[in-house]
């Protein structure tokens, strides 16, 4: 391995069909004001929010909510949250819901105590908290984002057709996550699928950098086999709760930064995929989707050895006979095979993006570095033109 780093994840993780049991323990440690932030009401359907408002009833807090939060949250919601956890003021802010829930509430924990535009202060200026963070707590009811264990949020300004990320440090990850795999199961397929290709991704878009023996790159090839090899059984029988729990786990690990030690990282699909988002509000997972191939062929020829490893270490592919060029080929085909496989959206057009929209795309893609190749305006055109 290559390079300086340091590791530390601060968040306490409860895994299991038992694992509700301990967010009593956990609510001791914060104060009595708790602020619920959740989705559209689906946990109220299957019952979650009758548990968890009766824990939170014996355990003597004060409960203010927060509902509606939309599956790309946006810059309005996220001033409507901040008010209500300045009014209630909230000593907790209790996420039940996907990443997007989950993203949602450490957006609020840093803005709470904040005089600035949360929207100008972390997503225009990229500014790091100077105040105090209210703490966040996760019940997961979606696997994907990896937000459990991770100091990311994701806000959308459609008035801008923006949608930004700002990963924070450690005093923004949750101090704790619950995850019951069996909340995952009352998922649409379609938001299943996307879940699954969006922990495919982020692993990817750590993988696909650097050339050196990384033990991080045998980690992410481990991840990304017991991935295919779940989602396979998932999407054949959904009530596996073998496959739904390897899944769940696997996203977290996906994006808690354990992979990305020692790595420059490529993060392009995700800086493409949102910029799409932006536009078409489209599942997250399936912007992916959409662009990721057409994006990985473009830079293949600059990373080629890692894609030919990727086919031989992730998809199986025999190196006997072949050069790096075909290797590399197949792996990707491999891949293309397994996403059709699941009923991945593979094209840009069945997520509501048209020929018109491409340029604006383009403007708001912000461009890394840490790749094999970095591409100009031109070439993310070129990119979302093949997307179509």
């Amino acid at each position: 391995m290559l390079g300086n780093f340091s590791y530390h994840n601060p968040t306490k993780l409860y895994f299991g069909e038992d694992s509700l049991g301990f967010l009593k323990d956990e609510l001791k440690n914060f104060g009595s004001n708790v602020l619920l932030v959740y989705g559209g009401g689906s946990i109220k359907k299957s019952g979650l929010y009758d548990e968890i408002t009766a824990i939170l009833k014996d355990s003597g807090k004060n409960v203010a909510e927060v509902s509606g939060v939309m599956p790309n949250p946006t810059v309005d919601k996220l001033r409507e949250g901040v008010k209500i956890a300045r009014e209630s003021s909230a000593d907790l802010i209790l996420a039940v819901g996907g990443g997007s829930v989950c993203d949602y509430s450490k957006a609020v924990s840093v803005s709470v105590h904040c005089d600035d535009d949360p929207w100008e202060k972390y997503y225009i200026r990229f500014e790091e908290p100077d105040c105090e963070i209210v703490p966040v707590g996760c019940i997961l009811t979606m696997a994907g984002t990896g937000s459990e264990m991770n100091g990311g949020a994701v806000i959308t300004n459609h008035e801008k057709h923006l949608k930004i990320g700002h990963v924070f440090g450690d005093d923004v990850m949750p101090k704790f996550s619950i995850l019951n795999p069996r909340y995952t199961m009352t998922l649409p397929k379609y938001q299943m699928v996307a879940g699954i290709y969006d922990i495919m991704n982020h692993i990817c878009e750590q993988y696909f950098s650097g050339e050196d023996d990384n033990t991080s790159d045998y980690i992410s090839e481990g991840l990304m086999r017991g991935l295919i090899r779940a989602s396979r059984i998932a999407v054949k029988d959904p009530q596996d709760y073998e496959a739904r729990s390897n899944i769940m786990w696997t996203a977290t690990w996906a994006l808690n930064t354990l992979v990305s030690r020692g790595k420059s990282t490529d993060w392009m699909v995700h800086m493409l995929g949102q910029s799409v988002g932006a536009y078409t509000d489209a599942t997250h997972g399936m912007t992916l989707a959409a662009v990721s191939l057409p994006y990985y062929r473009y830079i293949m020829p600059y990373g080629l050895k890692k894609f030919a490893r990727f086919a031989t270490e992730v998809w199986g592919v025999s190196p006997e006979g072949r050069t790096d060029e075909q290797l590399a080929a197949d792996g990707l085909s491999a891949m293309e095979s397994w996403m059709k496989e699941l009923g991945l959206v593979m094209k840009l057009s069945d997520l509501g993006a048209t020929e018109d929209m491409i340029e604006g795309i383009a403007d708001g893609t912000i461009i890394l570095d840490g790749g094999y190749k970095v591409l100009d305006r031109d070439e993310i055109v070129k990119v979302l033109k093949a997307s179509m």
